[in-house]
């Protein structure tokens, strides 16, 4: 078997720039100049031009997001003048109503917590595994480790979700009592 010459191998990558594009696109944190160049197998100095370059292009062609030396590395942000836009697009979602089923789940664990999907399952009388996932990646709900008899994983309110609610915490929220049907059964209401 016989190796490729280094030249060939070398062909075959694509370019600084594109290779330094590709990089920063991925980092959730700022990446340094000796982790690329070292990443790239190029001079330092290389790298940190390449680097220089495409921040200064991207600032002349005004773009929509910058490349900035921040934290001891570079990382691509989103451009001033943009930032209104991103933030629109980011929160639309999380502005958004939650549904019937996510409120009626969302107080089953507010008042039962921690409680399994099971539990919540039985007292709202359908499955609610698909809302249990919801309000967790909302960041409403969190798991609260496994309940000791059943192995099932438990679920608890979030310090976002009092802070949403303008609460202390959970002992802050309203008795539910004056709220019920006179004729629901006792197991229901029992412990709130």
């Amino acid at each position: 078997m016989t190796e490729e010459p280094a030249a060939a191998v070398a062909d075959d990558l694509p370019g600084l720039r594109a290779s330094v594009e590709a990089i920063l696109l991925v980092v959730d944190e700022p990446v340094t100049e000796l982790t690329l160049a070292q990443i790239l197998e190029r001079p330092r100095d290389e790298v940190v031009a390449t680097l220089r370059e495409l921040a200064a292009e991207y600032t002349e062609q005004g773009r929509g997001f910058d490349l900035r030396e921040i934290a001891g590395g570079w990382r691509f942000y989103t451009r001033d003048v943009c930032a209104p836009v991103v933030e629109r697009f980011v929160t639309d979602g999380q502005q958004a109503r939650l549904t019937q089923a996510a409120l009626e789940t969302l107080a089953v664990v507010a008042y039962r917590q921690p409680v399994s999907r099971a539990r919540v399952s039985a007292i709202r009388g359908v499955n609610s595994d698909g809302v249990i996932r919801t309000l967790t990646l909302r960041g409403l709900i969190e798991e609260a480790g496994q309940d000791p008899e059943t192995q099932a994983h438990l679920y608890r309110t979030t310090g976002y979700f009092l802070e949403r609610l303008g609460l202390r915490s959970v002992e802050d929220l309203p008795d539910l009592a004056p709220y019920l049907p006179d004729d629901l059964p006792e197991e229901i209401i029992e412990g709130h």
